[in-house]
């Protein structure tokens, strides 16, 4: 009996003493990886003093001020890009709008002059339609060349309102 006593406490001290073996063994690896933080954590520092040094160098080569004017430049070239091509779209498409509204309308009077003339043809001799025909051609190419020179003194005006346009965006 007194053996099986020795033996039973020998069994809880040792059951003890594993368990505090556990524990230790627990408290080990917290420490350890408390270090693992702790190494990480100046490793981090380091590489961010070195990005603070890496930055300062390069604020330094930069300039900013200068960057900033160079920066209003190029904004202000791109606005009168952006104008200057505003403007010579709508010079195109007001030349474009302007010669297809002159075909239309020359149209539309030919087909008067047509009907007109037709009504009028057929009471007329032979001799006179032939010569009714020959002479709204000949009035056509006169007046398709007094429209051209109409066209170019508008060309030209449009051109100088432009030309002073240009000279106020670049002012």
């Amino acid at each position: 009996m007194g053996s099986a006593k020795t033996l039973a406490k020998e069994i809880v001290m040792s059951r003890k003493t594993v368990n505090r073996l556990h524990e230790n063994k627990a408290q080990l690896n917290s420490i350890s990886m408390h270090l693992g933080e702790s190494v990480a954590i100046a490793r981090t520092v380091g590489h961010l003093s070195k990005s603070a040094e890496v930055m300062k160098l390069v604020n330094n080569l930069m300039k900013a001020p200068e960057m900033a004017l160079t920066m209003q430049e190029f904004s202000k070239e791109i606005i009168k890009a952006g104008v200057i091509e505003e403007f010579v779209t709508d010079a195109v498409d007001s030349a474009l709008d302007s010669e297809d509204m002159e075909e239309e309308t020359e149209e539309e009077v030919d087909k008067v002059l047509t009907e007109i003339a037709g009504e009028t043809a057929a009471q007329l001799p032979e001799a006179a339609r032939k010569e009714r025909i020959v002479l709204p051609a000949q009035r056509a190419s006169t007046s398709q060349e007094e429209e051209a020179i109409a066209e170019g003194a508008d060309d030209e005006e449009e051109l100088e309102e432009l030309r002073a346009r240009l000279a106020k965006v670049r002012s």
